[in-house]
């Protein structure tokens, strides 16, 4: 397929299908947002998320049990299944990151947002214009998103000041290496699918869901140096 194609051609299918991907991507994250904000308005949320412990966990259950199964089963469900489950993560990742907007002031948020936007827009353009391969970064970057779970697990218990920055910093890192290495997947994947079929509009999910991820964990991680608690 690709040997038929012309370099315009190319160029041609390969936008238009980062471009669907990105629309899906900031659907989501226009949810998550909004959720956010509603939530932070009422006591009755704020209580049935944050009264227990309990409420909050299962919050966080849920949240990598959808992504867990959409990841797994994306081949086996149909397209607006696959939309519907992206779209419900984003709802109820507004409820559990409605908690940044109580610990930070709004201008903090509302800046550092921007400063992520900035950062994810230089390196996404960086992944799908670049010649380099990036392929050599996905074990690397795996590796070392495997290593920064498992030290903020132990920092939940250790409460070191020094690991939580190292933490944050190395959060960063990781989050803005993966937006290139995803946006170069994603522009490579849109040669294999028809971006109006079945599979090419759930490829368009998946890849939305990834850079919806590095997005947001960017944001986390960058909020923590920049934003300003309350």
């Amino acid at each position: 397929m690709q040997a038929q194609l012309t370099a315009d051609q190319v160029r041609t299918i390969q936008a238009s299908f980062i471009n669907k991907v990105y629309a899906w991507m900031c659907l989501a994250l226009a949810i998550t947002g909004f959720v956010a904000m509603r939530t932070v308005t009422s006591d009755v949320m704020l209580s049935m998320i944050f009264g227990t412990r309990f409420g909050f966990l299962a919050l966080i259950i849920i949240e990598v049990g959808i992504v867990i199964w959409l990841s797994k089963n994306i081949s086996t469900m149909s397209s607006n299944m696959a939309i519907g489950l992206f779209l419900l993560y984003s709802a109820l990742n507004g409820l559990t990151l409605s908690v940044l907007l109580l610990v930070y002031t709004s201008a903090s948020v509302a800046s550092t947002f921007f400063i992520t936007a900035g950062t994810f827009g230089a390196m996404s353009v960086y992944g799908f214009f670049t010649k380099k391969d990036l392929s050599s970064w996905g074990n690397l970057l795996f590796m070392a998103l495997i290593g920064l779970i498992i030290a903020s697990v132990v920092n939940i218990f250790w409460h070191n000041d020094g690991l939580y920055w190292i933490i944050t910093y190395a959060g960063v890192l990781i989050f803005v290496g993966l937006t290139a290495y995803d946006t170069q997947k994603i522009k490579q994947m849109s040669l294999q699918l028809d971006e109006e079929s079945e599979e090419g509009r759930k490829g368009a999910i998946m890849g939305a869901l990834a850079l919806y991820l590095d997005f947001v964990n960017m944001f986390i991680f960058l909020l923590r140096i920049f934003g300003n608690r309350r």
